[in-house]
């Protein structure tokens, strides 16, 4: 969480014994059995370049899997997460019961 703090206002939230990232008020990542899982957006796909799609568990949609020695580039880091949260839509209000 601390490489990407300067992306926004992140948060995680305990998800299915894992995490779901959010920033800024949309889930941008997934974090599976220590690996980051970003949603794939098509500006994403061109900054990272050559993009590793796999499913953060069993039966999911693809993600883009972020490898590890990335994750020590902040601004590489911060910079994704930006891009994405930009080209994913804002989240629907639930109604309350």
């Amino acid at each position: 969480m601390k490489q990407i703090a300067g992306a926004g206002n992140v948060s995680a939230r305990k998800m299915f014994g894992e995490y779901g990232v959010y920033c800024d008020g949309k889930m941008v990542a997934s974090i599976c059995e220590n690996q980051l899982f970003l949603k794939p957006t098509e500006s994403a796909r061109a900054y990272i370049g050559q993009v590793i799609e796999a499913p953060p568990y069993p039966g999911a949609r693809l993600s883009f899997l972020i490898p590890n020695d990335r994750w020590g580039e902040k601004e590489w880091l911060c910079e994704l997460i930006r891009i994405t949260i930009r080209d994913l839509p804002v989240p629907k209000k639930k109604n309350g019961k």
